[in-house]
């Protein structure tokens, strides 16, 4: 039985544990994130959403997830 290995990343701050394999889709999929009102920062670079499934996390990404909140 081959083991799945952990890795830690950051989520807005808070340290998370995910399995090797995961993308930022199924991350962000996972934390019931609403995907129209939010910008995703991988690393300080801000995320194109069509790529979301193609894109895995490796160890100490740092994920920054930005709320929109309407105003006027």
């Amino acid at each position: 039985m081959k083991k799945i290995k952990k890795i830690k990343i950051r989520v807005n701050g808070k340290v998370k544990t995910v399995t090797e394999k995961t993308s930022l889709f199924k991350l962000t999929n996972n934390l019931k994130i609403p995907l129209k009102k939010v910008a995703i920062e991988l690393n300080q670079k801000i995320v194109n959403k069509k790529k979301l499934t193609k894109i895995y996390l490796k160890k100490n990404d740092k994920i920054e997830i930005v709320h929109f909140i309407g105003g006027g």
